[in-house]
């Protein structure tokens, strides 16, 4: 069994080509992988938030993918606030 680390949470902000390339979809499918919860959705400027919590290792290695993204998107900055774990969420998600 896996010993649990450090529970953390990140708000994060992704900058490129990344809405109408289905990247949102690719998020809420490798967060759910990791078993981490949260929500992704995208703003009116062109980017999209993510906001993901659980072990500090797992949201790192959601951090490394959300850079390289699904085949049509292309991400030019990916901006990660660490934040205090709330416990809010039980599932990964969209939000609108």
């Amino acid at each position: 069994m896996r010993k649990m680390g450090e529970r953390a949470r990140a708000r994060i902000r992704v900058w490129g080509v990344v809405q109408g390339v289905g990247y949102r979809y690719f998020v809420r499918n490798v967060a759910t992988s990791l078993g981490l919860g949260g929500y992704v959705r995208n703003i009116p400027d062109g980017s999209v938030e993510v906001v993901a919590e659980g072990d500090r290792s797992l949201i790192g290695a959601l951090i490394e993918e959300l850079k390289i993204g699904p085949r049509y998107a292309h991400v030019e900055r990916v901006d990660v606030k660490w934040e205090e774990p709330k416990n809010e969420f039980r599932s990964f998600d969209y939000a609108f």
